[in-house]
């Protein structure tokens, strides 16, 4: 077991043999232990993975004379293991003391990471102080340092949010943040066609001792990329490689320091500083050999010839360390090459025929010789037949025989080129949409091998076609109908229908872009719709160079440079473009002084694709864009002058991912709302340092969409939010130190949608939440500890929520009161249903704990009820009158509130304990976990003879059995754990002469023994 190597490596005394015990208590309770399995589960895997570090540190600081530095995160992890040991206590039923034990859980988690970092930052102190005396000790001090840096990355995790099947945490830096397990394969989402012997040939020479470097090469478009991605998820190659599989995209603007930070930050590692390429080379050679001797697969995805010189700088001599590399060249001097051949017919049928005649799809279908020929016209290329094969479905016998002419003017000899023009067929298929057309070209704007943010194209096309966001969002989905693009959604509960996408991205096959490109660069630069400018290593265009006032009439302008490029810019006359797109990878960019003068740019789009958040210069030219509209900032430190000497006037729309903000907010005077007074949506995403919003936040009165997500250290939201009328949207997830919610949320009445998923330390929601009465759709994924009031019974507008198993359980109490509400538990995708019930039905399954209708214990005639997590008694004495006459043999009351109706509603209460003594044929009644429940029905209890079973464990505030339990003659089982507040038995329980089992905890027990003597049949 991986805990037990654990312990055995911290064997030891002292501080070790403390973290050992602490392990051991996680993993007993973690196996036997399922309502804090989520929590328990991250606190051992972080365990496991710190364990290598603490004999490290430990020694350091005996070496030091400094033992009294872990005293503190001693007395922590031995709180650790008394809290863990009481929460392995807690019985499953117990929904009032849960809650409490994972904020307990969760405040343990802050608490050693809080010591941790100060440990850190006493590390450093001490390694300068013995910088300055010792000199000698220079090496060790930084291992221990490095140690401690580690340790604190590892710790960190307690207070982590599971994002796109990675570690999110808010310790780290933005790269690490987001790229962690960047170099991991991509998923094949369906089963290639025509590769089974191709994938069988590259297992061979992968598994050959004498090719250590194998170049996969064919013309693009033959599925280069679909095998490399087979192979890496074949399970033979998965068993013998391990973790140690890196699949990496080379595309032009990627060098080979780009290369190994991805490879650092996939293992996240800290990532070295480099100074040459040689250097990187270098640190990746020490890295893999510290990794193996496990073998080693770096998968080099899309190489073009200019980059030979990395192939070359990566070949190690290291054992069992291979290289594949997929490429349109073959680099005959570099290793063993395997020339993938294009599809033969069969195949190429096959697959044209998946996606030209669905099988849900009514959709004509030609003679076989139509179709015959329009797959060879396709020439046995994977990506052609499938964008000609999607494209061609749903049409015409019309449209496919002007298809097959288009297709058929191509020359035979194989080339290049003729790929293209069998695909610009496709494009042109579009026929009268020239909007969708234009969108597809649009998209060469981007770099090579980058996800696309949908939310950008939307914007762009917006603004460039004069759309509305649905219809920029249908043309999204027409171009991916077409295998033109593909979008990926990084987060499961990522919902179109809220008018979110956030999380969606566009990817592209290298092909289609230079598609894309070739019809974007057709004529003269001057007259170009849309100008695309690559500057690679600081090489201009020739086209550019030779004009020194180049004047362009195009509407989008892309510019995208590399991590090298600083030249400076040329002068260029824009004064058309309404749209900008900056692609760089620099820490330090300047931005073009041709800005100041495009007078009709609506929107902005600034992407750093390099590693930590760039300064920028010239950042007051922003000021000058009196049009702009929306604008775009991704991994960029935004300076202080954002707010106080620069006017947005127009601005609507503002997005500000992975950015160093905390300058612009909170270093200004100037409010916020003086800057952008037409401010309507604004997201702001992984923003590390934002602690707390900028003053007069809330005067943004026009706010209709809040998106503040992945902000992992934002503490509050202003007490003023209330002041948001117009807002409709709120998103908060995964803000894991947010606490709470402001009571003035109430004051929200246009609110629809709120998301707080992930806001793992919010543990309970304000009573003015029930004030929202036009909200539909809430979201709660990750949100079991957070306590539901009373009051959200008035949002009677409520349609959905979306939460874990959890927390959808905590919702049912609350279903009767919302009778439009779905409650759906996102884990496994099921929804928690309410089956209502009428007198004339003969069955009744009401909010089953697992989501299905539970099967009768007995024959068809028997019934069973459960009325789970009931909090509404009006509603369940109607049922339980018009069930009063059926056979009911098992009626069940759980995990329920009822006191919440109690003071306003005694009578109620009370006609609901004389009501089931009105089921004379129950069998089994259980009222666990009803922890307000005052008492057990008294009057009517007696008549239902047929008793067999009654439930009263965990009701905390019922102090006595009543007389009447005397009369229930066939009583065999009684269930009274953590019932410890009785404080004796009735008289009348000595007539009980059928009862067999009290079920009870040692405090409940010791009421029995007075009695025990004078029952038949007992057994405890």
């Amino acid at each position: 077991m991986a805990g037990q190597v654990v312990i055995s490596a911290v064997a030891g005394a002292g501080f070790q043999m403390i973290f050992g015990d602490f392990i051991n208590v996680v993993l007993e309770a973690l196996k036997n232990n399922s309502q804090f399995k989520r929590s328990l589960k991250r606190l051992a895997d972080m365990l496991e993975e710190m364990a290598p570090n603490i004999k490290r540190i430990e020694s350091f600081n005996r070496e030091l004379d400094q033992p009294k530095q872990l005293e503190g995160l001693k007395g922590l992890l031995k709180k650790g293991n008394d809290l863990v040991f009481k929460c392995s206590k807690i019985h499953k039923y117990n929904y009032y003391q849960r809650p409490l034990y994972n904020k307990k859980l969760l405040k343990l988690g802050k608490d050693i990471r809080g010591h941790i970092t100060r440990l850190q930052l006493q590390g450093i102190a001490d390694t300068k102080e013995i910088l300055h005396t010792q000199n000698s000790t220079l090496v060790a001090v930084k291992g221990v340092s490095s140690g401690l840096g580690q340790l604190n990355d590892q710790i960190g995790k307690l207070s982590m949010t599971l994002s796109n099947g990675g570690w999110v945490d808010s310790s780290k830096s933005y790269s690490n943040t987001i790229l962690a397990g960047v170099c991991s394969p991509p998923l094949l989402k369906v089963d290639p066609v025509g590769l089974k012997i191709p994938l069988n040939d590259l297992r061979k020479l992968l598994n050959d001792e004498t090719s250590q470097h194998i170049v996969l090469t064919a013309p693009g478009g033959c599925g280069k990329t679909t095998l490399a991605t087979a192979l890496c998820q074949h399970g033979d190659v998965k068993d013998k490689f391990k973790s140690n599989i890196f699949f990496v995209n080379v595309p032009k603007l990627r060098n080979l320091m780009v290369i190994v930070k991805m490879i650092f930050q996939h293992k996240e590692f800290e990532l070295p500083d480099f100074r040459s390429e040689e250097d990187a080379a270098n640190h990746l050679e020490r890295l893999f050999q510290q990794i193996g001797p496990d073998p080693i697969l770096l998968v080099l995805d899309d190489v073009w010839p200019g980059s030979k010189s990395i192939l070359d700088k990566l070949k190690f001599r290291i054992e069992n360390y291979k290289i594949l590399v997929t490429s349109r060249y073959e680099f005959p001097s570099f290793g063993s090459t395997y020339k993938l051949k294009t599809l033969n017919l069969a195949d190429a049928m096959t697959l044209f025929q998946k996606l030209a005649f669905p099988l849900d799809q009514q959709s004509y279908a030609p003679d076989q010789q139509i179709l015959e020929e329009m797959v060879k016209c396709c020439r046995g290329f994977p990506l052609v037949i499938s964008v000609v094969g999607k494209s061609l479905c749903r049409k015409s016998a019309a449209e496919w025989r002007k298809r097959l002419r288009e297709c058929s003017k191509a020359v035979s000899i194989l080339s290049h080129d003729e790929i293209l023009d069998c695909l610009q067929s496709s494009v042109e298929a579009f026929n009268d949409d020239v909007v969708a057309k234009e969108c597809f070209m649009d998209l060469g704007s981007f770099p090579e091998d980058q996800r696309i943010p949908a939310t950008t194209l939307i914007d762009m096309w917006a603004e460039l076609y004069n759309l509305d966001e649905d219809d920029a969002i249908a043309n999204l989905h027409e171009l991916s109908d077409r295998n033109l693009i593909e979008v990926v959604v990084t987060r499961k509960d990522a919902n179109e229908d809220d008018g979110s996408y956030n999380e969606h991205f566009v990817m592209q096959h290298d092909l289609l872009r230079e598609l894309a490109i070739r019809g974007s660069n057709s004529g003269k630069i001057e007259h170009r719709k849309r100008v695309l400018l690559e500057i690679i290593e600081n090489k201009i265009p020739e086209w550019l160079m030779e004009q020194d006032q180049l004047s362009i009439r195009a509407k989008l302008l892309s510019i995208s440079t590399d991590e090298t490029f600083s030249s400076s810019w040329s002068t260029m006359q824009a004064p058309e473009v309404e749209v900008l797109l900056l692609n760089f990878q620099t820490e330090k960019y300047s931005l073009p002084e041709f800005i100041e003068r495009m007078n009709k740019l609506k929107v902005l789009v600034l992407h750093n694709y390099g590693f930590v958040p760039a300064e920028l210069s010239n950042f007051p030219l922003l000021g000058s864009l009196s049009n702009l509209k929306r604008i775009r900032l991704e991994k960029v430190s935004i300076p202080s002058l954002f707010l106080t000497s620069m006017k947005w006037r127009k601005l609507e729309k503002m997005s500000l991912v992975m950015c160093n903000i905390d300058q612009a907010f909170n270093k200004s005077t100037n409010k916020i709302s003086d800057a952008f007074p037409k401010l309507v949506d604004l997201t702001i995403d992984y923003c590390n340092d934002l602690e707390e919003l900028p003053t007069g936040f809330c005067d943004l009165v026009l706010l209709r969409k809040l998106s503040i997500t992945n902000c992992h250290k934002l503490l509050a939201l202003p007490e003023d939010m209330g002041n948001l009328l117009d807002l409709e949207v709120l998103r908060l997830n995964s803000c894991i130190e947010l606490t709470e919610l402001p009571g003035t949320i109430g004051r929200l009445h246009k609110l629809q949608i709120l998301d707080l998923s992930e806001c793992l330390s919010v543990t309970e929601l304000p009573e003015q939440i029930g004030q929202l009465d036009d909200l539909r759709k809430l979201y709660m994924i990750e949100c079991s500890s957070c306590e539901l009031p009373s009051s959200v019974a008035n949002l009677v507008h409520l349609k959905e929520v979306i939460g874990d198993q959890e927390t959808a359980m905590s919702w049912n109490r609350f279903k009767p009161c919302l009778p439009s509400l779905t409650i759906k538990g996102n884990s496994n995708g099921s929804s928690i249903t309410w089956c209502s019930c009428s007198g004339e039905i003969h069955g009744v399954a009401v909010g089953c704990s697992d989501g299905r209708e539970r099967q009768s214990p007995h024959n068809g005639r028997d019934m069973w009820m459960e009325l789970y997590k009931l909090d509404e008694e009006a509603y369940a004495v109607a049922k339980i009158q018009e069930l009063s006459n059926m056979n009911l043999v098992d009626l069940v009351v759980t995990r329920n509130y009822l006191s919440s109706c109690y003071n306003h509603h005694f009578a109620m209460q009370h006609d609901l304990l004389r009501e089931i003594g009105k089921l004379v044929n129950l069998e089994i009644l259980r009222l666990c976990s009803c922890i307000e429940l005052l008492e057990l029905p008294h009057t009517n209890i007696g008549g239902v003879h047929k008793l067999r079973i009654l439930g009263i464990s965990e009701c905390l505030e019922i102090k006595r059995l009543p007389e009447e339990i005397g009369e229930v003659q066939n009583l065999s089982t009684l269930h009274m754990i953590s019932c410890s507040n009785y404080y004796k038995l009735p008289s009348s329980i000595l007539n009980l002469k059928h009862l067999e089992e009290a079920v009870c905890d040692e405090e409940t027990a010791s009421l029995w023994e007075s009695v025990t003597h004078v029952l038949k049949n007992w057994r405890t």
